[in-house]
Order: C-alpha cells, then sequence, then structure tokens
C-alpha cells in the first residue's frame, strides 16, 4: 500500500506497523505546533493514540450513521 499521500517524506519507507507508533505529526498535515496541542489536550502522543481516541471514534460513528439517516 503507497502511504506516501498521507505521511511525511522521513516516515514514508516505514511498514504499517511502524506508523502506528509513529508521533502524530508524521501525518501530512499536523505540525509539531498541532501535535503539541493535541498532546496537551488529549494525550495524544502517537498516530495508534489518535486513532484511539473517542472523540474520534464519536466523530466518526456520526458521520456514518448521518449517511443512512432519513
Amino acid at each position: 500500500m503507497n502511504i506516501n499521500k498521507f505521511v511525511d517524506k522521513k516516515f514514508e519507507s516505514m511498514t504499517l506497523k511502524q506508523l502506528v507508533s509513529a508521533p502524530v505529526d508524521a501525518l501530512q498535515g499536523v505540525s509539531e505546533g498541532d501535535a503539541k496541542l493535541l498532546k496537551e489536550a488529549f494525550n495524544v502522543k502517537t498516530i495508534s493514540d489518535l486513532a484511539k481516541l473517542k472523540y474520534v471514534k464519536w466523530a466518526k460513528a456520526i458521520c456514518v450513521l448521518a449517511e443512512g439517516e432519513e
């Protein structure tokens, strides 16, 4: 899987298993400043932490459910 569009250049050679433990600012568009704020607000340090964040899960669920709402 080509993840080059999703992560910063220095992380492109990492496997998906390695990326799970990578800092959240490895994601394209997430700056070091953003990562600092995520850590302060939610104790998010890694890509895994972000994916497991309950607020992210809730937001995704709301969006999925909204698609089926009449």
